[in-house]
């Protein structure tokens, strides 16, 4: 038996038969490459697998955050939907059609020119609504726009210029009509609601919000005597004669007038309380004009001998007139109107307010030297 010479061989393939001796040749492979090979090939599924894995998650991922998005969005519209409305936007869509804007005009040489603007409130289908008389005082031309768009000159129908309110009318009928509340109800703290037209036309139809800050005020601006409710709702120039609404969209109060802008104040806003206005809007309606008690005398507030005697001084008495008929005589200084001091004309007005045409007062009277006590009668001013 020949003897064979073996190598450590791991491992071996047949490569090829030599065809001269038919001995088998024995080829080395290269164990690395083997190795290296392998490696590539799981690299290769491994690169493949992911990529197709990411592309599931990708795709899956896509798909739930596509059905999140329309569940949001179908959650955000069944939302939007469901919401119910408030107070205000009650108030805003029942009595926002019932407040007017409404444009003073003046006769110049070069034509008609806008001497300034407000807000009124219709209170009668048939056209009539109240306003501040501030806001169409001076006015040749009046002119009223609704709500809807349409503009419409206007007729002074009556006004009173010691309460600043004044009732105009334009020819149109079936007109939504504000309700008017009993403000002898209302609380400081209640919802106040105020629609108008602040700064002109451009921003018509403005709603603002706050509470009633105060009830009764008593105010004193440019001659004429106010009592009003104090509100901190936004009430701006323009605003004046717009409506000033309870939740339950009542009128409680026609705003008249901000003041406290001079000292930079803010949340200062005041209407006509609604029982007042409406008390004057039925006398401007009925007789053209507001009937008010009085005494019957003219004169002016004085501050005699240094302040030791202060009051009322009668410079004429009116013939027929409830002064005339207790003696009251020119020179008198009425001091006292029912234990109310008088100190200025608004005093005298105030106490005056408190009765009624045909009422009986007890005055006090100062007449060289000597303090004289009166019954009066009120009569008609």
């Amino acid at each position: 038996m020949d003897d064979y010479k073996y190598d450590k061989v791991t491992d071996v393939s047949f490569e090829e038969v030599d065809s001269r001796n038919g001995n088998i040749k024995f080829k080395k492979k290269n164990r690395y490459s083997s190795e290296i090979f392998k490696l590539i090939a799981i690299i290769v599924i491994s690169a493949l697998s992911g990529a197709v894995g990411g592309a599931y998650i990708v795709e899956k991922y896509q798909a739930t955050q596509s059905n999140k998005g329309n569940a949001i969005i179908q959650q955000t519209q069944v939302s939007t939907k469901e919401v119910p409305k408030n107070a205000i936007t009650n108030v805003a869509e029942t009595v926002g059609p019932a407040v007017v804007g409404i444009n003073n005009k003046g006769e110049t040489f070069w034509g008609d020119i806008e001497q300034g603007s407000g807000s009124g409130i219709i209170f009668e289908p048939n056209g009539y609504i109240v306003t501040n008389y501030h806001v169409i005082s001076g006015a040749s031309k009046v002119t009223v726009k609704l709500s809807t768009g349409k503009v419409f000159p206007a007729k002074l129908v009556a006004a009173d210029q010691r309460s600043d309110l004044a009732i105009i009318k334009i020819e149109a009928t079936n007109l939504p009509a504000a309700k008017f509340g009993d403000s002898s109800k209302v609380r400081v703290g209640d919802l106040a609601i105020a629609i108008g037209n602040p700064l002109g036309e451009e921003f018509a139809g403005s709603v603002t919000s706050g509470i009633i800050s105060a009830l009764n005020r008593e105010m004193q601006y440019d001659g004429a005597i106010y009592k009003v409710l104090q509100t901190d709702a936004a009430i701006n120039p323009g605003n004046s004669g717009g409506a000033l609404c309870n939740e339950n969209g009542e009128v409680i109060g026609i705003n008249s007038l901000k003041i406290g802008s001079e000292a930079n104040a803010e949340g200062m806003g005041f209407a006509i309380a609604s029982n007042e206005a409406k008390a004057i809007i039925d006398s401007l309606m009925n007789y053209g004009k507001v009937k008010r008690p009085a005494l019957g005398v003219i004169g002016q507030a004085v501050n005699y001998k240094n302040g030791e005697v202060k009051g009322f001084y009668v410079s004429e008495v009116i013939k027929g007139s409830g002064a005339s008929n207790a003696g009251i005589k020119p020179t008198d200084i009425i001091t006292e109107v029912e234990k109310t001091k008088i100190n200025s004309y608004e005093d005298l007005a105030g106490a005056l307010d408190n009765h009624k045409i045909g009422d009986t007062v007890s005055i006090k009277i100062w007449r060289s030297g000597n303090t004289i006590t009166k019954n009066l009668i009120l009569s008609e001013m």
